[in-house]
């Protein structure tokens, strides 16, 4: 039972999706789980703008409670053997302490809890294999692994043709603002740009409209956590709006592009891939066809 996406996104990939027998109330793809029993839900509006959601998310965790509430008792009556949760961000997925609290002091389950850890690429191949070997299915997570690497080289050699690497900011939130950070750098390096905050296997850092301006990055793209397309473009006032964002490079160049970050940049999983293709799509388009155009990027 996965109660994060990704971990979702992992189990199918690795072809277990007709084990799963719950899913956090975040787990929407492949299409076939969103018919599972919901185990999660936010506590926090999260239909608000994007600093109210900022002042909800920060309001909990100074408070020390969690953003999300797990279903013990639903959880319980489905018997799961394996639970899915992760340790790296308490705010973007049901976090250990949350799974731990509920397996152990409410459920009466003895499931095998998985916590997976995603920092960087690497950690994402180890969090495969870990759940593969959990699972019982060792060999169908190596042959994922070199399957999805495979893929991610094929990119990574066509970016390395490109005649320029372009400076990039990535913003994944847009008021306050935050940077990219874990995997993003990583993703933007490979894909032939220059990354211009966050570090690649650390936590996204809060950065200010004034490194912005001062880097005048050749490219900004906007990959909200937790935001489709729609609910990124719908936010991108919160840039637009302030003072040079007109005098900016990338807005005179016409290299502003927006993400769904929910579906792909901010989600751990095999779709790191398709991720790291859409950055190819918008850092290179004279190498990349815009095949993930609309579904996982749009300019703005």
């Amino acid at each position: 039972m996965p109660l994060l996406s990704s971990g979702t996104e992992i189990v199918h990939a690795l072809g277990l999706g007709r084990l799963q027998i719950g899913r956090s109330h975040e787990c929407d793809y492949p299409a076939s789980v969103v018919d599972l029993p919901i185990c999660t839900k936010p506590a926090i509006a999260v239909s608000g703008s994007s600093p109210e959601i900022d002042r909800l998310v920060k309001g909990r965790v100074v408070s020390a409670l969690s953003v999300y509430d797990v279903d013990s008792k639903l959880i319980a009556s489905l018997e799961p053997t394996h639970i899915i949760t992760q340790t790296q961000c308490e705010v973007c997925a049901v976090s250990l302490a949350d799974v731990e609290r509920a397996v152990q002091n409410e459920t009466g389950t003895r499931a095998h809890v998985i916590a997976l850890e995603p920092y960087a690429l690497a950690d994402l191949w180890r969090d495969i294999q870990r759940i593969a070997d959990a699972c019982g299915h060792a060999e169908q997570g190596r042959e994922l692994i070199a399957n999805l690497q495979n893929r991610l080289q094929s990119i990574v050699q066509r970016a390395r043709r490109a005649a320029m690497r372009p400076t990039v900011a990535a913003i994944e939130w847009l008021e306050p603002l935050m940077a990219g950070g874990n995997w993003v750098p990583e993703l933007i390096k490979l894909a032939g740009g220059r990354n211009l905050f966050g570090m690649a296997g650390r936590h996204s850092p809060w950065m200010t409209w004034g490194q912005v301006i001062q880097a005048d990055p050749d490219a900004i793209v906007a990959l909200p956590c937790g935001f489709d397309l729609t609910r990124t473009r719908a936010e991108m006032h919160w840039l637009a709006e302030r003072a040079g964002w007109k005098q900016l490079r990338a807005v005179l160049s016409g290299r502003v592009f927006i993400c769904d970050g929910n579906q792909f940049m901010n989600r751990p999983g095999p779709r790191l891939v398709e991720s790291l293709q859409a950055f190819g799509e918008m850092l290179h388009p004279e190498l990349f066809k815009p095949e993930l155009e609309h579904s996982a990027w749009e300019k703005f």
